[in-house]
């Protein structure tokens, strides 16, 4: 028989899963349009909107349950091409999201319109998940699954 020499402190740091607390960014055609679906759609939090007119220079919306995404609109570089350089583009990302109500953000996504790429699934590894496409042509995968606990 062996013995567990941690300290009750130490063993709660290593079983513990990180709490969900990635920022992703986008980038917008019409950025306005895309805060509203993802408030409406998903259910993210409105907390910061800067610009003027249809120009969302910075836009901060909070997970209620950890976390949060930035965006903005697709900005033009001055010579007419179509990105500035250091840019990734509207449509080209990819969200993982925690929550603890898939079923019910299902059907909060689906009664606001939004397009479901995979309908509710349980994985193999116990998570509980769905993937929607937001009007930019993001793709958004909402599910249980928290990460593997930290090793310590």
């Amino acid at each position: 028989m062996t013995s567990d020499t941690r300290t009750p402190e130490t063993r709660t740091q290593q079983t513990r899963t990180p709490a969900p607390q990635v920022w992703p960014c986008l980038q917008a055609h019409d950025a306005r349009a895309l805060i509203r679906f993802l408030v409406d759609a998903f259910g993210f939090v409105e907390v910061a909107a800067y610009g003027e007119g249809d120009v969302v220079a910075h836009a901060e919306l909070s997970w209620p349950e950890g976390g949060g995404v930035m965006l903005g609109s697709v900005r033009p570089a001055a010579d007419g091409a179509s990105d500035a350089p250091g840019t990734w583009g509207p449509g080209s990302s990819c969200c993982y999201v925690v929550s603890d109500h898939v079923d019910a953000l299902h059907a909060r996504a689906v009664a606001a319109g939004a397009t479901i790429l995979m309908p509710l699934t349980d994985t193999d590894y116990g998570s509980r998940d769905f993937t929607a496409a937001d009007p930019e042509g993001n793709r958004w995968s909402f599910g249980t699954y928290r990460g593997e606990p930290h090793p310590g």
